[in-house]
């Protein structure tokens, strides 16, 4: 089938070497939704106003924060936290909520709780990482479906990790018939166990190098094999 421009991101990542296919991708889309946040968009007024209502989860703070723009993060977090401060005001003031009646112990969700719960929610940088993963899970389903050549890159990758097989499952039984499902979970199963079984060896064998009897023999495939086990596991490509 004719390559197609949307088409050449997931192609690329499962002609790769990676030890999951969407990790590779998810880690250029979020890469470049950081390198959008620190760039020159964040003095645009209306990217600010989404920084200011949304903010950054704890896992994308610390990665801006490792950066070298550290004014543009605190220009960022100063108008941020000005408007988290007036908004948690006007919810203090509400005090803390409806409680139950006499016989019941629920009580209502105070204000001050929700918006939390709600900031802490949010994320500029996953909103902008999200949409773009999300088509690239309905690109796999479209390749596989109508380009035979994608299968075989599919049944020749190193596999997944556990997320990603995960969302691989739980999308393969929405979109796809009973006889294609059959296909598709046996090559998904088939690819993820014997990836992750021989991940789980070369971290074994990692182990078994540092007793000084095996101190002469060699590496194998091992030297590397705990990034790529927390890979498997943790669904995140360390950096090196």
């Amino acid at each position: 089938m004719a390559e197609q421009l949307f088409t050449i991101p997931v192609n690329e990542a499962f002609e790769g070497s990676s030890e999951c296919p969407f990790c590779e991708m998810y880690k250029k889309i979020e890469e470049s939704a950081i390198e959008f946040t620190l760039g020159p968009s964040y003095m645009e007024d209306d990217n600010r106003e989404v920084t200011d209502k949304l903010g950054f989860c704890r896992d994308h703070v610390l990665k801006l924060y490792g950066r070298k723009n550290r004014l543009g993060l605190a220009l960022m977090m100063n108008t941020h936290m000005n408007k988290l401060i007036r908004d948690m005001k006007a919810a203090a003031d509400q005090g803390p909520g409806e409680k139950g009646g006499f016989l019941s112990r629920k009580t209502g969700e105070s204000p001050v709780v929700k918006l939390i719960h709600e900031v802490n929610s949010t994320c500029f940088v996953c909103n902008r990482i999200n949409p773009v993963y999300d088509r690239y899970i309905d690109t796999f389903f479209y390749l596989w479906k109508k380009d035979p050549e994608f299968k075989d890159k599919v049944a020749g990758c190193k596999g997944f990790c556990l997320d990603h097989y995960a969302r691989l499952y739980e999308e393969g039984v929405k979109r796809l018939g009973k006889s294609e499902l059959d296909h598709f979970l046996n090559l998904l199963n088939k690819v993820f166990f014997e990836n992750i079984m021989r991940v789980d060896a070369d971290i074994a064998w990692f182990i078994d190098k540092f007793d000084h009897r095996n101190a002469d023999k060699p590496w194998n495939n091992s030297r590397d094999a705990l990034p790529r086990s927390i890979t498997k596991v943790n669904s995140v490509i360390p950096e090196e």
